[in-house]
């Protein structure tokens, strides 16, 4: 790994400037490495995962990620003009000139997920790449196949100094992490994300992290209920609810509570009547992530909640080695359960009530600030409350999950859900280093202004205008 990084970083330091068009080229070669492939990537996908939608993968992983590296060589060039900024007064007047430079980094690395691991590589290599970067990608041992895939694929397409692939366990992670990268990029779990930057702070490298947490729904009084919670079932069982922005809890107003439970149940019998043998259901990803999930249903149970099965054809899992999960809605749900004290990942939903909106507020405020908030009403002062009174890395209204497929919208998290953000323009300046540049005037502005000893008149004359802003 240490031999791929010195590569490329020769390479790169070799290519400087990194024009747009070598930047363009990259990224049409990333789209038809995806675009050629597509078919062996949703098959390497469902066998991955033990089953999982074509269709989802083709939407998620193909067609997100192509929509990103295509935006990314629509915009790069506009997004690589240099800026021209204002000039202290009165420098400008006196011909001086101040620009920020957009300059690549060098070489970032990528460390890859197991629940969407072909858009969750190469949506970031949308920015690394249109940055003028390039990339060492560690992928997620829990989807091997689609691993080996993108080592094979990848050598077709690309120099191994311009994007290369490693695969491996928790150790060839943890060797990856502590590589001197220019930038380093962690999709994963908040705890793993804390080894990452011990990691990486020995050498200093700068880390964006994409993490998750307990992502809430809180439901309106003035919100259409049957809209609300068909869109809310169709984001908790999108991958099987094996996404970091799923909905993780519901907020509902104490009233509607029933109104809500109903809505979720008849939103997920219509899209899955069936789950068993239903080619539009993905599994959950490995048995160890599945008896978590069990557990947690059971734990919930025997601490008293109601748990509801959605199972409209009451199929047997019990005799199953299928890991289908059909979701489940659980009525009841206290802070000692273990599905309110940890990010679910998985088809299961905690359904809990409020007596006033402040109250849904205060539920949010006192956990951890998640990866995102999705709120569902069409009283726009409650909004703009929610809004106004809660964090979130972002937001969807009367809708969830929509705001990361916007490419000019940061996607990223706050505090223990994320460090920085990524996607479209944001992604683009994350990669790259901000660099300014000052052209100072013929003139001797140092002794116009008094900077040089000796200080006199001049010297005070400045230090006034500057104190006055």
């Amino acid at each position: 790994m240490r031999e791929i990084l010195e590569a490329q970083r020769r390479a790169f330091m070799a290519e400087l400037p990194v024009p747009v068009a070598v930047r363009k080229d990259r990224l049409d070669r990333a789209t038809a490495m995806l675009a050629d492939n597509a078919t062996r990537f949703c098959d390497a996908l469902s066998e991955d995962f033990g089953h999982r939608s074509r269709e989802q993968s083709m939407i998620t992983d193909i067609a997100a990620s192509v929509g990103s590296l295509r935006h990314a060589r629509k915009q790069v060039d506009r997004w690589a003009r240099p800026e021209r900024k204002p000039t202290m007064f009165p420098l400008g007047l006196l011909g001086a000139r101040a620009r920020i430079e957009y300059q690549p980094k060098g070489v970032v690395g990528v460390i890859a997920p197991w629940n969407f691991p072909v858009n969750l590589v190469m949506a970031p290599l949308a920015g690394i790449f249109a940055a003028g970067n390039r990339a060492m990608v560690k992928t997620s041992e829990f989807t091997p196949v689609t691993a080996a895939l993108f080592e094979e694929l990848a050598p077709r397409y690309f120099a191994a100094d311009e994007l290369a692939f490693v695969s491996g366990g928790p150790e060839v992670g943890k060797i990856f992490a502590e590589l001197p990268f220019d930038h380093l990029l962690f999709t994963g779990a908040t705890g793993i994300a804390r080894h990452i930057l011990h990691a990486a702070a020995d050498n200093l490298v700068p880390v964006t992290l994409e993490l998750g947490g307990k992502s809430p729904v809180i439901l309106g009084r003035s919100a259409d209920v049957a809209r609300a919670t068909e869109r809310v079932a169709m984001g908790k069982m999108l991958n099987a609810g094996q996404i970091c922005l799923a909905p993780d809890y519901m907020l509902v107003p104490e009233e509607q509570e029933a109104a809500a439970v109903a809505g979720l149940t008849r939103a997920a019998t219509a899209m899955y009547p069936s789950l068993l043998a239903n080619p539009d259901y993905t599994a959950v990803i490995n048995d160890r992530h599945y008896q978590r999930l069990t557990d947690w249903i059971e734990d919930a149970r025997a601490q008293g909640a109601e748990v509801i099965a959605v199972n409209p054809a009451n199929e047997d899992f019990s005799a199953s080695n299928s890991r289908k999960l059909p979701l489940h809605i659980i009525r009841g749900a206290t802070d000692s359960m273990k599905v309110m004290q940890e990010e679910i990942f998985g088809p299961v939903l905690p359904v809990r009530s409020y007596a006033a909106i402040e109250d849904a507020i205060d539920e949010v405020n006192r956990r951890d600030r998640p990866l995102a908030l999705y709120y569902f009403g069409r009283d726009a002062a409650e909004r703009r409350r929610v809004l106004d009174r809660t964090v979130s890395g972002g937001v969807t209204l009367d809708d969830v999950i929509f705001h990361v497929g916007q490419e000019e919208l940061p996607f990223g998290g706050v505090g223990p859900s994320g460090m920085g953000a990524y996607h479209g323009e944001i992604g683009f300046r994350t990669f790259s280093h901000a660099r300014a540049i000052f052209r100072q005037s013929r003139l001797d502005v140092a002794k116009l202004a008094g900077m040089k000893p000796p200080y006199g008149k001049a010297t005070w004359a400045t230090i006034k205008r500057q104190m006055k802003g």
